[in-house]
């Protein structure tokens, strides 16, 4: 037995500690026990859970993708849809976070569907979830390439060679285990924060006149060429249809938050550090998001023939509309600098990626809906069947050689929005059933630790909001008619659909009724590790000011 064994035995006394121990239990009766060296391991720590959680979720659609945006939707039509799309992300998360903070496991979204839901809906979720992260980490790697035409000698070198520098840089990184990935993942995402919060403070010195030029812009481009852009129709139509094309384009940009749901198998002391990341989500949208779109949107004009379209042919080489604002001014030393963060933002995005794709895998392996080899693990608990199987599709990125890089970027842009809006729709609906659940049992939500501020009705407004946007994003692909953009936008939809109902007719599953949904499966063994955390936590004393600092940042 292991000294770690020990040390939390001690912490919460004989009571016969089962969920962190060496020959932990890891599944369902019935299945044979298996050893923590066997599976993933709890590795990620509380900063490096908070930093995933920023760091996965800006990326591209942010720092690359909010440039479509602005030419698209104008800048109020900008701000007015990533403000609506942040909170419906805000309340997907925070019925994420009910759920994994009373139940943190290793099965991810589709082990909460399958329990609260269906066990169709869980493979659905499964598979849908990724086959997302199995296109958008070739979809970062080909943002990086892109980034690197910014300079002319990363034009020198040919793009086959970035492409393969990359793939194989974030194989490595992974397979260092996850206590390696955290480390690595936190400071990279603290790079990221950092260059935020300056490029917050640079941009609104820019605006309010603190410019080589002195020139005070303000709110110049909301007056011309306007608040909002024309989008595939002229007129009220056209400015309608700009700030949808942003709404759908927001999803894109939001989509990576929902990734504390999978590391929460790998998260020490998921019952504080899961709600703690939540409940800092709102602030990170809100600056970050929304904060640095709203200053985009002074800086540049919606008609900037600068701007970089996803889909669009001969685009500047400044992918990152913000690389374009700073150039504009005259900077010369900045741009260049600028343009090198982003490049560690999509590579980090990229990386993480990766790591949740292999992660679902391994999920869905483990439940038994992939291959039983996918969940074997190496001495650092890192899947590594899952891994490389994962990793192959990175090559997808080599489309990037024979077509545009926007082009290739526009077409993996679509496939990833429509696999996470139904990721969003599954995880509120779950919800939804799991809440009902309580109520149904009469059993008291109080004991969940993390209850969802908005309750069933946030849940509710998520998932029908998300479904309208799902259901009308490819409206463009009619105006005029494209075959290509129109199976992008869609096919996640019949997929998801077809995956769902070949599960329930060959295996004849049905809705779990709420009467009957396990809720308390798994409980004792967390409710176990909680009692170590705490009693460690009250070992160490007081925590000093600076050190309350850090752990409310």
């Amino acid at each position: 037995m292991s000294h770690e064994f020990d040390e939390k035995k001690d912490a919460v006394g004989d009571v016969g500690f089962a969920a962190t121990q060496v020959d932990t239990y890891q599944g369902p009766p019935g299945e044979p026990l298996k050893r923590e060296m066997d599976t993933l391991h709890r590795g990620l720590k509380s900063r490096q859970i908070s930093m995933i959680a920023i760091g996965g979720a800006i990326g591209t659609g942010l720092i690359i993708g909010s440039g479509t945006a602005l030419r698209r939707g104008g800048p109020l039509g900008m701000l007015l849809g990533y403000s609506l799309m942040g909170m419906i992300c805000y309340l997907v998360m925070c019925a994420l976070g009910e759920m994994a903070a009373y139940i943190p496991h290793r099965k991810g979204f589709s082990g909460y569907a399958t329990r609260f839901v269906d066990p169709a809906l869980g493979v659905a979720t499964g598979y849908n979830y990724l086959f997302k992260y199995l296109i958008v980490t070739p979809n970062n790697i080909v943002a990086a390439s892109i980034v690197l035409t910014y300079w002319p000698k990363g034009e020198e070198i040919h793009i086959a060679a970035w492409l393969t520098l990359f793939t194989f840089g974030i194989l490595i990184i992974n397979f260092l285990g996850v206590r390696v990935f955290g480390e690595f993942e936190f400071w990279l995402s603290s790079v990221k924060v950092i260059t935020l919060i300056g490029l917050i403070i640079l941009s609104l010195c820019l605006t309010l006149g603190g410019n080589p030029r002195g020139e005070r812009i303000g709110f110049r481009y909301w007056k011309d060429p306007g608040p909002f852009a024309s989008y595939k129709k002229d007129g009220d139509l056209g400015a309608f249809l700009g700030v949808w094309a942003v709404m759908v384009n927001a999803l894109f940009a939001y989509m990576g938050t929902e990734l504390i749901g999978v590391t929460v198998g790998e998260c020490e002391n998921p019952r504080k550090n899961v709600p703690a990341a939540i409940r800092k989500t709102f602030w990170r949208i809100l600056i970050f998001y929304v904060g640095l779109v709203f200053l985009l949107g002074m800086l540049v004009a919606s008609n900037d023939d600068d701007l970089f379209v996803a889909a669009e042919k001969g685009t500047s080489a400044s992918a990152s509309p913000f690389v374009v604002a700073v150039r504009k001014f005259g900077i010369d030393a900045l741009p260049g600098i600028l343009n090198a963060c982003i490049l560690l933002f999509v590579l980090s995005a990229a990386n993480s990626d990766l790591y949740i794709a292999s992660r679902t895998l391994f999920a869905l392996a483990e439940e038994g809906h992939a291959p039983q080899f996918l969940t074997r693990v190496n001495r650092m608990g890192v899947p590594y069947y899952s891994l490389i199987i994962t990793w192959l599709f990175c090559f997808l990125a080599f489309l990037r050689v024979s077509d545009s890089g926007a082009t290739v970027f526009g077409y993996f842009v679509s496939l990833v929005t429509i696999f996470g809006g139904l990721t969003w729709m599954s995880i509120t609906y779950t919800h939804i059933r799991f809440v009902n659940a309580f109520k149904a049992q009469g059993v008291s939500r109080d004991i969940v630790g993390y209850k969802a501020p908005f309750g069933v009705w946030g849940s509710w407004i998520a998932l029908v909001w998300t479904g309208i946007v799902v259901f009308f994003k490819g409206f463009d692909s009619f105006l005029p008619w494209s075959t290509t953009t129109f199976i992008t936008n869609y096919i996640g939809i019949p997929v998801f659909i077809f995956i769902y109902l070949f599960f329930k007719y060959t295996y004849k599953t049905k809705l779990v009724p709420l009467e009957e949904v396990d809720l308390f499966e798994g409980k004792a063994e967390i409710d176990e590790d909680e009692a170590y955390w705490k009693a460690k936590h009250l070992a160490r004393g007081q925590m000093t000011w600076w050190q309350r600092m850090w752990d409310a940042f």
